[in-house]
C-alpha cells in the first residue's frame, strides 16, 4: 500500500519495514502478542526500551510514525478492531538547525577534484550540480541524462513520492556536465550503454554512501573540518540562496518541499548568521 498508494521511495520503505522488524522481534523475544495483536502497554514498553538504549528523539518520532501508519492500515482494512497506537503521543522533536558550509568553505570543495582525472571530473559535475539546485542525493545519483536541458538550464526531478520539479541549474553546473559529457564519462563507460548522467564504471547508478565517501575525501583534501552529513550542500543551497535575499516559497519550490513550515527552518539560519555578523562587526556588537 506504502508504494501503490503513497508514491514512497525505496529508502523510506525499507526504513518502514526495519522499524516494523524491530518491533515485532522485540514483542517475540519478550513473549508477548503478535505485532497484529499487540496492546498501547506493548508499544509504550516497546518505546521506553528504545529511549533508554539511546535512541534520538528523532527516530523515536520516526519510528512511532511507521507504526501507527500500520496499524491505522490494519484498521481501515479490518483486520484489527483497534489501534493501540491512538493514545499514545509521539516523542516531541526539536527543530535541530541543520550543518551548512561557509560559501569559503563550499568554494574549496568544488575546487577539490583533480578534473583531469575522469573520475574526478565526474565528482566536480556531481557537486557542481548539487550545489546548483539543493537536490536530494537519491535524486542526484538516479539522474538521466534524459531528465537534463544543458540548453535550457534546467533539469527535471523525480523527487519524493515521484513528486516531479523543474529546477534551475546555472552557467557554472551546465558549463561542467558539458565538459563531463563530452569526454570523460564516455571514457569511464569504455564503450558500455547507460542512461545514467553520473554512471560507476560499470555502468550502473552510484550508490548514496559511495558519493558520500567521496565527498568526505575532497572535504578532506580542502582542509574542511566541518562534519559533513549526506544533506550538507543541500543546507548550503537554501541557506546561501536565503543569505543572499531569495524568497522562501521560491526555495521551497526548489527543495520540493511539499509544506512551507519544513523550509522556514532557514531562516532560523539565516538569523543565526545575522546575528554573529552583528555581533562580530557593530562595535556595540
Amino acid at each position: 500500500m506504502l508504494w501503490m498508494e503513497r508514491g514512497l521511495s525505496d529508502n523510506t520503505l525499507a526504513a518502514y519495514r526495519r522499524d516494523l522488524q524491530q518491533y515485532a522481534l522485540w514483542l517475540s523475544e519478550n513473549n508477548r502478542s503478535a505485532i497484529s495483536l499487540a496492546s498501547a502497554v506493548d508499544l509504550q514498553q516497546y518505546l521506553g526500551v528504545r529511549l533508554r538504549a539511546g535512541s534520538a528523539q528523532r527516530s523515536a518520532a520516526r519510528l512511532m510514525s511507521s507504526i501507527r501508519g500500520f496499524y491505522q492500515f490494519l484498521l481501515r482494512e479490518g483486520l484489527v478492531d483497534s489501534d493501540p497506537s491512538r493514545l499514545i503521543d509521539s516523542p516531541r522533536q526539536g527543530r535541530p538547525l541543520p550543518k551548512s558550509l561557509s560559501e569559503q568553505d563550499v568554494d574549496r570543495l568544488l575546487d577539490a577534484p583533480d578534473t583531469d582525472n575522469p573520475i574526478e571530473c565526474r565528482d566536480r559535475a556531481m557537486l557542481e550540480l548539487l550545489y546548483a539546485t539543493g537536490l536530494r542525493v537519491t535524486e542526484l545519483v538516479t539522474l538521466k541524462i534524459s531528465q537534463v536541458s544543458l540548453n535550457q538550464g534546467i533539469v527535471r526531478v523525480i523527487g519524493k513520492g515521484s513528486k516531479e520539479r523543474l529546477v534551475p541549474m546555472g552557467e557554472e553546473a551546465q558549463d561542467w556536465i558539458s565538459t563531463w559529457l563530452r569526454g570523460p564519462r564516455l571514457e569511464i563507460l569504455g564503450g558500455i550503454g547507460s542512461d545514467v548522467l553520473f554512471p560507476s564504471k560499470r555502468g550502473r547508478e552510484m550508490t548514496r554512501q559511495t558519493f558520500w565517501y567521496r565527498i568526505k575525501i575532497y572535504a578532506s583534501r580542502a582542509g574542511i573540518q566541518t562534519h559533513l552529513s549526506p544533506h550538507t550542500l543541500r543546507h548550503a543551497f537554501a541557506t546561501h540562496l536565503i543569505n543572499h535575499g531569495a524568497d522562501l516559497r521560491v526555495v521551497q519550490m526548489l527543495l520540493g518541499h511539499s509544506d512551507l513550515t519544513t523550509t522556514q527552518i532557514y531562516t532560523h539560519v539565516a538569523r543565526t548568521r545575522m546575528q554573529a555578523l552583528h555581533e562580530q562587526h557593530h562595535p556595540r556588537g
